[in-house]
């Protein structure tokens, strides 16, 4: 399993995605560009010293994510989902596709993901922050696949 964050805008967001990954045993990859400085000190402080525990992966474009390859379904966590994640049977090859905090990801990367996943949530309510979603989404993929850190 994985977290693939998609060009990121908000560096405590992505510092505090790779702490989770670092935490769980879950790689990150992420694909830039960013909008932050990747590395930066307000990335450093949300990742703290995690940071270096983390297995992470960063790829120049969606494109060079894609030729990188990679097994499993790509996952997408958006508000515009057709499935509430408590609803979908995770596998453990499973890449969990955060998209940007300011706009998602684009249409093309909506048709390319294998699932489009949503949380349920309160009606009026845009969105839950990019983070607490990952965190979501990765805790209960990760318990219906047994893949909790022992």
């Amino acid at each position: 399993m994985r977290l693939v964050l998609f060009q990121p805008d908000i560096a405590q967001n992505a510092g505090s995605l790779i702490r989770l990954g670092a935490c769980m045993g879950v790689a990150v990859d992420i694909v830039e560009p960013c909008g932050f400085v990747l590395g930066g000190p307000k990335f450093r402080r949300a990742g703290m010293d995690y940071l270096d525990e983390a297995e992470v992966v960063r790829h120049a474009s969606w494109e060079a994510y894609l030729t990188a390859g990679g097994a499993g379904r790509i996952v997408l966590l958006t508000s515009k989902g057709d499935t509430t994640h408590t609803d979908f049977a995770f596998a453990a090859d499973d890449r969990l596709l955060l998209g940007r905090e300011s706009a998602g990801v684009p249409e093309h990367i909506h048709a390319r993901a294998d699932a489009r996943l949503r949380i349920p949530m309160k009606s009026g309510l845009r969105s839950i922050n990019v983070a607490q979603a990952g965190a979501m989404v990765l805790g209960e993929a990760l318990r219906q696949t047994r893949m909790f850190p022992q």
